[in-house]
């Protein structure tokens, strides 16, 4: 990995950290500043954005071999906090169940220390991210945004589209945190077996 600190991955992972308390804020304006549609339109894009530094982060960083120890975490740290913030407002505004946004954020946590216990032992490679993780954060990249919107668009009924997704993503949550608990459950018993 490069010793750079601070790159241009770096400056975008911290521009999506510094997006998570403008997602929120924004539905603290009186509705006479801002309109409860244009508060919608505010966190969507912002969370838009936020995912869209998501992916040119890594990008950047693998390309032009500006990959740092740091960068790595703090690209992890970011992408959970944007997701868990958004459920949070989500939940707040009654437009996800509790129990989806259980799912979701107790995901991330389990998922999160599994990855940290794993690379403490030395078998992280068995817990790296798989294709599942990755069809399940699109899910949720896709429904978030459209939860947060949540008006019709052009007759598209975006508040059920967004909803029918977010289900999607917390099933394919579920099957994904089992795919990591079933590649680490070997090193968990071969570790009781130790103590």
């Amino acid at each position: 990995m490069s010793d750079n600190r601070i790159n241009i991955p770096m400056i975008l992972t911290w521009a999506r950290i510094a997006f998570i308390p403008l997602i929120i804020g924004v539905f603290y304006l009186p509705d006479a500043v801002c309109s409860p549609h244009m508060k919608n339109f505010l966190s969507c894009v912002m969370f838009a954005v936020a995912a869209i530094t998501d992916a040119l982060d890594g990008w950047i960083a693998r390309r032009y071999n500006m990959v740092t120890s740091l960068g790595a975490f703090l690209d992890t740290v970011a992408d959970k906090l944007v997701v868990c913030s958004a459920i949070v407002v989500l939940l707040a505004f009654d437009r996800v169940d509790m129990i989806i946004a259980l799912i979701i954020v107790g995901r991330e946590i389990a998922v999160t220390a599994l990855r940290e216990w794993m690379s403490k032992i030395g078998a992280s490679a068995s817990v790296k991210v798989n294709w599942f993780g990755k069809i399940k954060a699109i899910a949720q990249m896709v429904a978030i945004p459209m939860l947060l919107y949540y008006d019709p668009l052009f007759g598209l009924p975006i508040a059920l589209i967004g909803t029918v997704m977010i289900y999607i993503a917390a099933v394919l949550t579920i099957y994904s945190m089992c795919v990591y608990m079933a590649a680490a459950w070997p090193y968990l018993q071969a570790h009781d077996k130790q103590q």
